[in-house]
């Protein structure tokens, strides 16, 4: 793929009300993909649509191309304030059950703008069973009396694919799915950012097309792995999870948290070289498995998290595999719609991790 033909930066168009959630690129076939909150976008590499799959009620969030050439996207459904302000930028009077899906588009098939999403094969849904329950939990704040959501859980957003730690691409791509985590400086059951393995080989045995107005629960009975890593509370967890094969780490970007004890950078990286090591959890009091933050950004000595200061990346994130990123930053621009530019960077690590290519 020439990737001199892409601009720089990139347009996406203007879209809905909503704004762009994530990008992924299909290197091989030439084109990129916008989640657009309750909408994707096939686009070519110049700017040009291809096509558009539409009609979603919930929070379609950050994307991935898969191995086998599908794009694979979180999707969420809740009656939280989330929920109900998409509903109403929509118009939208809808009463929907509350779940959290992961979600696989056949992307040969986007060849119009305007396909409809729901009841259509073209998008196929994995229900998120371990998400659910988290969500549907209780946890403990720091006085012991009981709160909402296990482990802070209010969804999930970020997904990338990846070897599992410790393993290499030779080993095979797994499927990464980050929780959101409610921004809450009351407890200690929520400094951990959560991240959800499966292996997608068996999709086909469980997946569904979905209808919104009776949504399936068919999904796997667990993750493959559930992982934890160390970074302190976050608002809303990763909302962006890239793989990056030349440093073999998943690039975690997040809006910061608010918890004073913690240095709450914008960006992380968990080193995929190192296996996962059981722990036990601080804050939670169970064991987990537990991967490490990259150590080459910042290192916050108080509380031994590792992390950056680049500011981008928490509303889309790409990597090539070899140095060269794409990065979105999104804009109001006309009657309050939303559109994006996608920036291409150059990896150099440090504190501020990307250097505009120019």
């Amino acid at each position: 793929m020439d990737r001199t033909n892409i601009p720089q930066p990139l347009f996406t168009g203007v879209w809905g009300k909503t704004h762009i959630q994530g990008i992924c690129v299909d290197e091989k076939k030439g084109f990129i993909y916008y989640s657009y909150t309750t909408c994707l976008v096939k686009a070519k590499l110049d700017g040009t649509v291809v096509g558009t799959v539409t009609g979603l009620l919930g929070h379609l969030g950050c994307i991935a191309m898969g191995p086998d050439g599908c794009v694979y996207g979180s999707l969420e459904y809740k009656m939280d304030s989330i929920g109900k302000g998409i509903l109403a930028k929509l118009g939208s009077k809808a009463n929907l059950a509350e779940g959290f899906y992961v979600v696989r588009f056949d992307v040969d098939r986007i060849d119009r703008q305007g396909i409809e999403a729901d009841g259509n094969d073209i998008m196929t849904a994995v229900y998120l069973k371990e998400a659910v329950a988290d969500y549907m939990g209780e946890g403990k704040n720091k006085n012991g009396d009981t709160v909402p959501h296990r482990l802070g859980c209010s969804g999930i957003d970020g997904t990338t694919f990846a070897p599992l730690p410790g393993k290499t691409e030779a080993d095979g791509l797994y499927l990464y799915v980050a929780y959101g985590v409610y921004s809450d400086v009351s407890r200690d059951d929520n400094d951990y950012q959560v991240l959800l393995c499966y292996d997608t080989a068996s999709w086909d045995s469980v997946a569904l097309p979905l209808q919104q107005e009776a949504m399936h629960t068919s999904g796997f009975d667990a993750p493959l792995h559930k992982f934890f890593v160390y970074t302190g509370n976050t608002t809303f967890g990763v909302q962006n999870l890239e793989y990056d094969a030349l440093t073999r780490s998943l690039y975690m970007a997040v809006y910061v948290g608010k918890k004073h004890q913690f240095p709450n950078f914008p960006m992380f990286a968990v080193d995929l070289t190192i296996p996962a090591k059981k722990e036990m959890l601080r804050g939670i009091g169970s064991e987990g498995e537990v991967l490490t933050l990259r150590d080459d950004g910042e290192r916050h000595e108080e509380s031994g998290v590792c992390g950056y200061r680049f500011k981008l990346g928490a509303t889309g994130l790409y990597s090539f595999g070899d140095g060269d990123w794409l990065v979105a930053d999104f804009r109001t621009c006309t009657e309050k719609r939303q559109c994006a530019y996608i920036f291409k960077y150059k990896y150099a690590s440090g504190k501020d991790l990307f250097l505009l290519d120019v």
